[in-house]
């Protein structure tokens, strides 16, 4: 099984508007797909929490207009949560095992992404 996190905190798989793309993290950014037309989802592999190739391919899907749900899969730490939403991710889907080292309270913690990071600290 598998947790989704989102701001709001933990939930189960609820995705089921149409088939899901799955990008592995080593894809070339320009073999990205140019149309999104039928995608019901896009999910980003991460193999190791170390591997951040995800998060760029993240932002180049929605620098080329991609504006549908985009989900981070894999081994994603939630010190790591503020970057994947800064990146454009909408949610993190991890294993039981991470979701049981890492309670929701550490990821519901890093959910004001938008104030966790160096450029609000500059700014205050």
């Amino acid at each position: 099984m598998s947790v989704i996190v989102r701001d709001d905190g933990f939930h189960g798989e609820d995705h089921r508007d149409g088939p899901i793309l799955d990008i592995a993290p080593d894809t070339d950014p320009d073999s990205l797909p140019a149309a999104f037309d039928g995608i019901g989802m896009i999910r980003i592999a991460f193999p190791a929490f170390a591997d951040g190739r995800g998060f760029t391919l993240a932002r180049h899907l929605r620098a080329r207009g991609y504006a549908g749900r985009l989900r981070a899969a894999g081994h994603v730490i939630a010190d790591q949560y503020a970057m994947a939403r800064r990146c454009g991710f909408d949610e993190v889907e991890i294993s039981d095992e991470i979701a049981a080292r890492q309670p929701e309270a550490q990821w519901r913690f890093r959910s004001d992404w938008t104030e966790h990071d160096y450029r609000s600290r500059l700014r205050a």
